[in-house]
C-alpha cells in the first residue's frame, strides 16, 4: 500500500515538473530522489549511528588516535550503503550491477597489487584493537628501540633516542616479538656488581641496598634485593634487583645511572673492589731472554 502510494506520490510530482523541465523531468526527479535519499542516510548517520558508536568506544576504552580512523571508514562505510540504497531509489539497478561486476574485477586486482598495503592495514586494525603500544610508549623491536610519536592503518612512526625518525610498517610490528617496557606502572631494573673474591660478600651486599634505599627513584615496595648470581673467572657477581615507578626510558637510564654511581663510591669507601680480567700466561719450555734471540754482536 506504502509503495503504491509513493508511486503516485513520484507521478504527481513529474505532472507538476513536466511543464517547466519537459523531456528532461524524469531524469530530474531520479537525481532529486538519489539525493534525497543519499541526505537522509547522511542525517541517520549523524543523529544516530555516530552518537552509538561513539557510546561503543566509550565502553570499550578506546584512545582517541583510535578512534579517528575507526571513524573514518565508519563514515566511509555508511556513505557507500548510502549511494548504493540512493541508486537503487532511483532505479538505476542494472546500473548497480554493472557497478557491481566492475568494482569486484578492480578489487581482485587492486588486492594482488597491494598486498603489502593491505597487510599492514589488516596489522594497523590489529595494533588499534589489542593496543600492545599506544602514542608515548618506549618499546624496543629486533635491534630497534624508541618512543612512539604516531599509529595509523599502514605504519608506526617511532622517534629512536638518536632522534632518528623510523616509518615502521605495521606487519613488522605485529609478526615479531615488540617489548613494551612501560606497559606496566612500574619497571624493575636488573645490575650485576662484581666484586673481588677476597672481598666480603655480605658487606657488599648491605651497601648496595642501603644505597637503592638512598634513591628517592626506586620505589621501597617492592623492595630492592640482592642475590648471588656469578662465579665468574675473576668476580663473584651480585645481581642487584630495583623497581622505579611510573617509568620512561629517560627515567630508566637516569635512575640506574645514579644508582650504580652511588655503589661505585661506597665501594671505593669500605675498600671493596671491582677487579679487572686478568690472565694468566704460562708455556712448557723455560723462558730465554729475548737478547739471545737476535744473535747480536
Amino acid at each position: 500500500m506504502s509503495g503504491t502510494a509513493g508511486a503516485a506520490d513520484v507521478v504527481a510530482v513529474a505532472g507538476a515538473v513536466r511543464p517547466y523541465l519537459g523531456p528532461a523531468t524524469g531524469i530530474a526527479i531520479d537525481v532529486a530522489i538519489f539525493l534525497g535519499v543519499l541526505a537522509a542516510v547522511y542525517v541517520i548517520h549523524k543523529a544516530v549511528i555516530a552518537p552509538l558508536v561513539g557510546r561503543l568506544f566509550d565502553r570499550q576504552g578506546l584512545d582517541e588516535h583510535a578512534r579517528r580512523p575507526l571513524q573514518k571508514i565508519l563514515t566511509f562505510l555508511v556513505l557507500f550503503a548510502g549511494v548504493t540504497v540512493a541508486f537503487g531509489a532511483a532505479g538505476y539497478q542494472g546500473f548497480l550491477r554493472s557497478l557491481a561486476t566492475i568494482a569486484a574485477a578492480a578489487t581482485l586486482a587492486i588486492g594482488f597489487a597491494l598486498q603489502d598495503v593491505i597487510k599492514n592495514f589488516v596489522a594497523g586494525v590489529f595494533i588499534y584493537t589489542d593496543r600492545p603500544f599506544r602514542i608515548g610508549d618506549w618499546i624496543e623491536w629486533n635491534d630497534n628501540s624508541g618512543i612512539v610519536e604516531d599509529i595509523s592503518f599502514r605504519v608506526t612512526r617511532v622517534r629512536t633516542f638518536d632522534n632518528e625518525l623510523l616509518t615502521v610498517p605495521n606487519h613488522a610490528l605485529t609478526s615479531d616479538v615488540v617489548k613494551n617496557p612501560v606497559a606496566k606502572g612500574t619497571l624493575r631494573l636488573k645490575f650485576v656488581f662484581g666484586i673481588d673474591y677476597e672481598d666480603d660478600v655480605e658487606a657488599a651486599t648491605d651497601i648496595i641496598v642501603e644505597e637503592a634505599e638512598k634513591s628517592d627513584a626506586i620505589m621501597d615496595d617492592p623492595g630492592p634485593s640482592v642475590r648471588l648470581t656469578e662465579l665468574a673467572d675473576s668476580y663473584v657477581g651480585l645481581q642487584s634487583r630495583i623497581w622505579i615507578d611510573d617509568p620512561s626510558r629517560a627515567d630508566f637510564v637516569k635512575a640506574r645511572a645514579d644508582y650504580v654511581k652511588a655503589v661505585k663510591e661506597r665501594f671505593d669507601e669500605e675498600g671493596i673492589s671491582i677487579p679487572f680480567p686478568q690472565r694468566t700466561v704460562s708455556g712448557r719450555n723455560e723462558w730465554t731472554d729475548p737478547s739471545s734471540f737476535g744473535g747480536a754482536d
